[in-house]
């Protein structure tokens, strides 16, 4: 990384760097860059699956369908014309 460009963080951030420290600081950024030149090596997502086992969509289709008498239901509940009671919250 260039030298002026790291007086210039160093700047923002509000560092006194030494000469010394701009230089090995150069280099290290450097260094880190290069790592990150290596994941543009890497295969993309769309190269490969994520998933070793293939993930299909196995349900069934939502049909509406209803399987209780809602009226047998009420039966059994405290109701107040038609609807369902419930406990008095205060």
């Amino acid at each position: 990384m260039e030298r002026r460009t790291v007086v210039e963080v160093a700047r923002i951030a509000r560092l006194k760097l030494t000469d010394e420290e701009v230089e090995e600081f150069s280099r290290d950024l450097e260094e880190v860059l290069s790592y990150f030149s290596t994941l543009d090596e890497a295969p993309s997502r769309d190269e490969f699956e994520l998933n070793p086992v293939r993930v299909e969509d196995v349900l069934r289709e939502d049909e509406p369908c209803q399987e209780i008498d809602p009226e047998a239901l009420r039966q059994s509940m405290r109701t107040y014309e038609g609807y369902v009671r419930g406990p008095r919250l205060s």
